[in-house]
């Protein structure tokens, strides 16, 4: 996921307010507390975030970003570590996965639920072009739908499983979802597993 450019005041405030949240662990943290933590005047956070909507999303996308930031996946096989690995550090900072998961699930305007779909649908282009639409679609919604904060809180949630569990899990799934295409690999850069 890509955030816009940000001023210097932009990045304090997010920081700032991303670090109240590990804090306080909610995300119901007044403009003052914040201003006062990025070290500058309330009304300039309204000014940058004139609503709360605002201010959640721009944050959830500075976490995403920047904090859950990953290297782009070099091969369409190697998506299942880079989710296993996803998974580990969202349970490093859970309050901050909680928020950025929940901006997605509540479907905010402009929230980004599968920041990761056109890697995927570049790597499938060009390691499996043989794919038809529908095929695609089902392996990229999967995968895209594995590789997200949203799989961890449920599975920290509603299976109450523990760190490894929960990137193992993450990781066999999406293991399983290409597994079904594996004899159709044209690209050179498929390593055997």
């Amino acid at each position: 996921m890509t955030v816009p450019e940000l001023s210097g005041t932009q990045e304090a405030i997010l920081a700032a307010y991303a670090e109240l949240i590990e804090e306080v662990g909610s995300d119901d943290v007044s403009y003052r507390v914040i201003a006062r933590r990025a070290g500058i005047a309330e009304r300039t956070v309204f000014r940058n975030y004139p609503t709360r909507v605002d201010l959640l999303l721009a944050t959830a996308a500075w976490i995403e970003a920047t904090l859950f930031a990953r290297a782009e996946s070099q091969s369409i096989f190697d998506v299942p570590l880079a989710i296993r690995d996803a998974m580990l550090r969202y349970d490093e900072r859970p309050e901050l996965a909680h928020v950025v998961a929940e901006t997605a699930m509540r479907g905010v305007n402009g929230a980004a639920p599968s920041p990761g779909r056109a890697q995927l649908e570049r790597l499938l282009d060009t390691e499996v072009p043989s794919l038809d639409a529908a095929q695609r679609t089902a392996i990229v919604a999967a995968l895209s739908h594995l590789d997200s904060v949203g799989t961890w809180v449920t599975f920290r949630r509603e299976f109450g499983m523990d760190r490894r569990d929960i990137a193992d899990a993450a990781a066999w799934a999406a293991e399983a979802v290409l597994d079904t295409i594996r004899d159709r690999v044209v690209s050179p850069t498929f390593r055997s597993r």
